[in-house]
């Protein structure tokens, strides 16, 4: 561990066995202390620990579904201590195979915090057996689960990487749905068995499903990143062939790359519109590689046939990437589009307005200021500030109006962060010399 994992778990660690000792003094126990019922909760918590499954960025534990019958299966004193060993036993198959170092089993005391909110709740509410505590009583005990575990969250990720709260809750919002799905089938199952060992018993087929489903969507989500890759390589070698045939394009391409994903974020695309994006502005100038390249070279202005054989590089990029398939498709349409004009006078479809693809009218825009300010063989690049204007004035016409303001922002914000001034020691007055000694 770093050391400030290291402060972080003796922090929120000992906050946890603090906090477990003061409920053991606390809180009565509500249940004879017997070994098996004690032996049945470490395997059953122990056992819900090991089964993962993605859920949005993250993973999450459906250790809730066997909670619950935990809480009246031991007494409420014991509950948070058994929880804590339960974690590090669950995590010591890891350590017996080398992925993950023992220190890693110390986590548990900090992520055990989720119990001692329910502990609490019951325990104020006098509830001794599941089928007599109201149900208002359930979910407060459920709240403070979710209270309890997001406080030791916050301050764990604060004293790691610095996190605010507002960035913890959206990092564990998923993951609580998870556990307010499953904590109803957890109290359903203690409130039709009179016998809390069977409630958990009743729910371990449930875990191995669980497990079975897990395995298959980490499997599937494993297969998707591997895929991923490999469209990115496959993107990655098509944009060397092209910097290989023309460097002013393969560099071209990669500045566009830049704009382009900046202008999207602050448009707020989708993770799927923000990838065609970039593979759009990496792969626009693709279909170049079949063009002449005594036409791509041409010292000088291009006559009407040479426009015409220029023309038909995005319909060439298309095809090229619609034969690699997959996701390449998509991105062969905005390779497609990424030369169509907002006033429905570009090519090769001849594609107006909002009928253009979003990702295809961002590249195009970014496209267009790139090529203003970068020197080619029959002119000499533009200043910014006369790029801007142009882009201004192509705004409605040419270029998606929307796009182009959005763009201006991102390079006025890029230009700031340039010119910021930087403090230098001022020269001395003419008075302050003129008092110096000899």
């Amino acid at each position: 561990m770093t050391r400030r994992e290291r402060v972080a778990e003796a922090t929120v660690g000992g906050g946890f066995v603090a906090a477990a000792a003061l409920v053991a003094a606390m809180v009565p126990f509500d249940h004879p202390v017997e070994v098996v019922p004690i032996l049945l909760a470490l395997a059953a918590l122990a056992v819900a620990s090991r089964v993962r499954f993605p859920v949005h960025e993250g993973f999450t534990v459906p250790i809730v579904l066997v909670f619950v019958p935990v809480l009246f299966l031991i007494p409420l004193p014991l509950v948070a201590p058994v929880t804590a060993l339960a974690l590090m036993l669950g995590g010591l198959p890891d350590v017996l195979r080398g992925r993950v170092p023992p220190s890693r089993l110390l986590f548990a005391a900090a992520n055990s915090w989720f119990a001692i909110g329910p502990i609490v709740v019951l325990a104020l509410a006098d509830a001794t057996d599941a089928q007599t505590t109201p149900v208002l009583v359930f979910v407060a005990a459920l709240a403070a689960q979710f209270a309890t575990d997001l406080g030791a969250s916050a301050v764990r990720e604060r004293i790691i990487r610095g996190a605010t709260l507002r960035e913890q809750i959206d990092d564990v919002v998923w993951v609580y749905a998870v556990d307010a799905a499953l904590a109803p089938i957890g109290l359903l199952a203690a409130l039709i068995s009179p016998d809390p060992h069977y409630s958990i018993l009743l729910l371990l087929p449930l875990l191995g499903l669980l497990r079975l489903f897990a395995t298959e969507r980490r499997q599937r989500f494993e297969s998707i990143s591997e895929l991923s890759s490999a469209y990115r390589g496959t993107a990655l070698v098509l944009a060397d062939v092209v910097e290989a045939d023309d460097t002013y394009t393969g560099q071209h391409c990669k500045d566009v790359v830049e704009l382009s994903l900046a202008v999207a974020d602050r448009m707020g695309l989708s993770a799927e519109q923000r990838r065609n994006v970039e593979f759009g502005a990496l792969l626009h100038d693709v279909g170049k590689v079949a063009i002449p390249k005594e036409i791509i070279n041409k010292a000088g202005p291009l006559d009407d046939s040479e426009w015409e054989v220029i023309k038909t590089h995005t319909i060439e990029g298309h095809r090229m990437l619609d034969q690699v398939g997959g996701i390449m498709r998509a991105v062969g349409l905005v390779v497609r589009a990424s030369h169509e004009r907002w006033d429905g006078g570009g090519y090769p479809d001849g594609l107006a307005g909002e009928e253009i693809p979003v990702e295809a009218r961002i590249v195009s825009c970014c496209d267009t200021f790139s090529a203003m300010t970068t020197t080619r063989s029959y002119r000499r690049a533009m200043s910014e500030e006369d790029a801007i204007a142009e882009l201004r004035a192509s705004a409605g016409t040419q270029l998606d109006p929307v796009v182009v303001d959005v763009l201006i922002g991102c390079i006025e914000a890029e230009t700031a962060t340039r010119t910021v001034p930087v403090p230098v020691p001022s020269s001395p007055t003419s008075h302050e010399l003129s008092a110096e000694p000899a």
